[in-house]
């Protein structure tokens, strides 16, 4: 028998059991097992990570202004053998070339912090050792990453190598055909500055590599929305309107919404890494055949 206001204690207990059960089993169902088996993004990761990400570009805009170091074109130039380096990382754990536990590190979104960790520690250290003329080294650490983890996808053999080749030529002829459009249509006029060009080349090569290997090679697209609309056209080419119709307003937009230029230029490094980084990574899976 209970009193008005009285709560049995093994009955909360119950509760909280159950509750904690059940945000256990969501966790590991929403965010553990895709990451423990390299599946397909839900929409919960999907928006989760959005939000990571963003609060990511957040902070290292007040790491810059804490270490008085202006995130600009050239930096972000010189930060994208570090994209490269993570993208060819990231195939290493896609050919089966290192096993769990470690594997784990090396799928979505972890690896994104294993390669952030490392390049801002190369960014740190080679600022602090040569002071303003650090751009050169701390490339250079992105370069010969790339190069050892390439040497080490070499073991285990290239079987499409003519597909690397194949994803550049219709991401350029793609971008080339872009800008002729631009010559005509006067609001593309934000297209003149390299930095954005090389946003739009980036997700061109993305969406030429998605091409290829759904359509060529029958692989499967992991994102929520694009799976949607590949199985709603029967095609992946979709992703080449898509990713236009999401990124030139969205370019518009940047450019003249954001005042504060440090905030502007690492959103587009973000916007560039969106694409360089699944374009490398799609690339060298299709050539290695995995």
């Amino acid at each position: 028998m209970q009193s008005k206001g009285i709560t049995n204690p093994r009955n909360t207990k119950g509760f909280n059991e159950i509750f904690v059960y059940d945000l256990a089993d969501w966790i590991y169902r929403y965010y553990i097992d895709p990451i423990i088996h390299d599946t397909s993004y839900n929409p919960v990761d999907t928006v989760t990570w959005a939000i990571v990400l963003g609060l990511a570009v957040l902070g290292l805009v007040r790491l810059f202004q804490h270490l008085k170091l202006e995130m600009d074109e050239r930096l972000a130039l010189y930060t994208l053998p570090f994209v490269l380096a993570g993208s060819s990382l990231r195939v290493i754990e896609d050919a089966r070339l290192v096993s769990p536990p470690a594997s784990y590190l090396l799928i979505t979104p972890l690896i994104f912090f294993v390669v952030f960790f490392v390049a801002a520690s190369c960014l740190l250290l080679s600022r602090m050792i040569l002071g303003a003329e650090f751009y050169r080294a701390y490339a250079a650490i992105g370069l010969i990453w790339t190069a050892l983890n390439l040497a080490f996808l070499t073991t285990a053999g290239f079987q499409n190598l003519w597909v690397i080749p194949a994803v550049f030529l219709l991401g350029t002829t793609i971008t080339a055909g872009i800008l002729l459009v631009r010559r005509r249509l006067n609001w593309l006029r934000f297209l003149d500055d390299k930095f954005n060009l090389m946003i739009i080349y980036a997700h061109m090569l993305d969406a030429s590599s998605t091409y290829i290997g759904v359509d060529w090679f029958s692989y499967y697209e992991k994102h929520v929305v694009p799976t949607f609309l590949i199985n709603l056209t029967g095609s992946s080419s979709i992703m080449y309107p898509l990713k236009l119709l999401v990124l030139l307003p969205a370019l518009s937009i940047i450019d003249r919404s954001i005042e504060d230029q440090s905030l502007r230029d690492l959103t587009k490094l973000t916007l560039i890494t969106l694409g360089l980084a699944p374009a490398a990574r799609n690339a060298l899976r299709l050539a290695l055949g995995v």
